[in-house]
């Protein structure tokens, strides 16, 4: 089972008082229901390819308004050919939608039903609908951070973003083949999100999951500046030691400045170290790094004049 069928099998086990339940029903009709006739009657058919949401659609509106739905299976033949759960009511359904005002008459209403949404509770119920009807949110543990609800209208979309962001969740919206997301990306939201909806043992698995992540990334980052940095002594210390050599070879350590002899004689012996740790290896040490790095380069300079075939500088200088 995936983290998101984890997080809406969690919500599916919420009680919920009436108007709250009421207010979770309507998104969730209103997102996943088709409307047919048949003998001049309405038929509503919803449809999800989650088990537990047919489930939470049938126990509601037995809960609520006390009529006798019957829930099809059917098996997709494409893609993953999972099964596809339509929770089917033939009797008062015009009735139920005007209730949860997605029809007003004989017109769809595509907007978000206001007079349901007055209380926090009931707005909050209606994100949770609304992530069962069409939500998803990848597993933690394995891709990026990502939390979803598709719409198929952009009116509707726009308003789901709104809600969300009465939270400051951030949300953001496009488009989607043949129609509309809401999305969270950060990590922080969207475990805020869960939390909000209602699904805690999901937001607390979430949290645990990011925490040894962010752990990782920076034991990583840190592991990763080390070696660079250790590279990066590796490749200063090769070009200091070559230019030492140079010295030696065509002119010999001894024709430098006592300072120069020193701190060249210490880096022949101690390659590895850094700059800071090479000072402790003077015998007129320890000298502060900044003293170690301004030795080092007039010996740079020493070598430079010797491949130039330039004066020595400061060659009588002791």
């Amino acid at each position: 089972m995936s983290y998101a069928s984890d997080v809406k099998k969690e919500l599916t086990s919420l009680e919920v008082h009436e108007r709250n339940g009421k207010a979770e029903l309507s998104a969730l009709i209103r997102m996943n229901g088709a409307l047919g006739l048949s003998n001049r009657q309405f038929i509503l058919n919803v449809q999800t390819e989650n088990a537990a949401t047919a489930r939470r659609i049938y126990s509601l509106l037995q809960q609520f308004y006390r009529v006798e739905a019957e829930v099809v299976i059917r098996r997709q033949m494409k893609l993953k050919k999972n099964n596809v759960y339509i929770v089917r009511l033939k009797y008062q359904v015009q009735q139920i939608l005007d209730d949860l005002q997605i029809m007003k008459g004989f017109e769809i209403n595509e907007d978000m039903p206001k007079a349901l949404l007055k209380r926090d509770s009931e707005r909050r119920s209606y994100l949770r609908g609304a992530f069962l009807a069409a939500g998803s949110v990848n597993n933690p543990e394995k891709s990026r951070y990502h939390l979803e609800i598709y719409s198929l209208y952009q009116a509707h979309n726009e308003q789901l973003a709104d809600l969300m962001n009465e939270y400051r969740l951030n949300a953001k919206t496009t488009e989607r083949r043949s129609g509309y997301i809401v999305y969270l990306k950060e990590a922080e939201k969207i475990a805020d999100f869960l939390q909000l909806i209602g699904a805690t043992n999901s937001m607390l698995q979430f949290e645990d999951v990011r925490i040894m992540r962010d752990i990782k990334n920076s034991v990583n980052r840190l592991t990763n500046a080390e070696e660079a940095n250790a590279n990066k002594v590796a490749d200063a210390s090769a070009r200091q030691i070559d230019n030492i050599n140079l010295i030696n070879d065509q002119i010999g350590l001894m024709a430098l400045p006592v300072k120069l002899r020193q701190i060249a004689e210490a880096r022949l012996n101690h390659p590895d170290v850094s700059l800071g740790e090479l000072g402790n290896f003077v015998l007129d040490g320890p000298i502060s790094k900044s003293g170690v790095n301004h030795r080092l380069r007039k010996i740079n300079e020493y070598a430079q004049a010797i491949r130039e075939g330039l004066p020595l500088p400061g060659s009588k200088k002791r």
